[in-house]
């Protein structure tokens, strides 16, 4: 009789499924701190639960949104200061879908990578949860894929997706107008587009990421991984006094092409370039890179990564508002006669 061998197991595949089922019972503490009215069900089903009517709509309309972090992560595998990226994956999702009007209600992650690290995974779940926490919005489900073969050894890639609602007739942009003003929120920086960019500057500079940081406290590193900005709890505390037109979210593209998404046909912008002073990181990029200003601006946010537009006559108190909720406003133009954008004085 033939002697019978071991079967070769999914783990020694490169896949290990307690290694899953830990990563799932370690963020679960996080996932229920982001709880919020609406949730019925969370982590750990093979799908979850949102009670519309719970979270206080009536008449709601759903808005979605995804994306991801980008080339950013590159930065944060290569240093292993990974506890933002979870925030930047929030932020480039709520920060959307607040431009539609929509108030983020939960959000779900994907998280893929050749092995599984447990304490990696936490941290940048963690960072997820705490993004979640940040902008009223649940983290409610996500899926974590073990792929061997497909991602080089440390390497991850991360994916959002993120549910929101208004009341029927909310949408924004609404009654954009000639003379509405324009008030730019500030940046954290870079925030999560442009990296590509970035990497090709840092490698020609011949710094590291190790480095001291050439125009801020910190590792060169840790500096450009600080983490997009969430707007969502002031841009909406604003749409709910009846102070916005509409928002635009300053990511890829700039200022350039973000604003004139949210502005109808025959209108666009003039912006006063001088009406604040370009950040730090972007004057060493453009010094670095020999970056012009039309390229800044079409690349990057600029120091201004929201545009809140606004009724004239009604500017001063949102800017109040805002600056009360946390924010640096600068009035930096008004909507005028003409499709684009164009600009006044100089950031460079």
């Amino acid at each position: 009789m033939t002697e019978r061998q071991n079967g070769i197991t999914y783990a020694d595949a490169g896949v290990d499924i307690d290694a899953g089922n830990a990563l799932i019972e370690r963020i679960k503490p996080a996932a229920k701190r982001t709880s919020r009215p609406g949730v019925m069900s969370g982590l750990g089903g093979f799908g979850a639960l949102f009670d519309l009517k719970a979270a206080g709509y009536d008449d709601p309309v759903l808005v979605a949104a995804t994306d991801g972090v980008g080339t950013k992560l590159r930065i944060a595998i290569d240093t292993g200061n990974v506890d933002g990226v979870g925030i930047d994956l929030v932020a480039m999702c709520v920060n959307d879908l607040v431009c539609q009007g929509a108030e983020p209600l939960f959000f779900l992650d994907y998280f893929a990578t050749g092995k599984l690290d447990l304490d990696t995974a936490t941290r940048i779940i963690e960072g997820i949860a705490k993004g979640c926490e940040m902008s009223g919005c649940a983290l409610i489900g996500g899926e974590t894929a073990e792929m061997p073969g497909m991602y080089p050894e440390g390497d991850f890639d991360l994916a959002g997706f993120s549910v929101g609602a208004m009341e029927r007739g909310g949408a924004l942009p609404r009654d954009v107008a000639q003379g509405d003003v324009l008030l730019g929120l500030a940046s954290d920086g870079v925030h999560s587009n442009g990296y590509s960019l970035v990497r090709v500057i840092v490698e020609h500079s011949g710094l590291q990421w190790s480095d001291p940081c050439p125009w801020d406290a910190g590792t060169l590193g840790e500096v450009l991984l600080t983490p997009t900005r969430l707007y969502v709890k002031p841009a909406l505390a604003a749409a709910r006094e009846g102070m916005v037109n509409a928002l635009a979210h300053i990511t890829g593209g700039g200022l350039t092409e973000n604003l004139p998404r949210v502005l109808p046909d025959g209108l666009g912008a003039r912006i006063d370039l001088g009406a604040w002073e370009l950040p730090p990181v972007f004057r060493w990029l453009t010094a670095h890179g020999g970056m012009d200003e039309t390229e800044l601006l079409k690349t990057y946010n600029a120091g201004i990564g929201m545009i809140l537009v606004v009724p004239a006559d009604k500017a001063e108190a949102a800017a109040k508002l805002l600056e009360e909720k946390g924010e640096t406003v600068f009035t930096i133009g008004t909507v005028i006669a003409q499709d684009g954008v164009s600009y006044e004085g100089s950031l460079v």
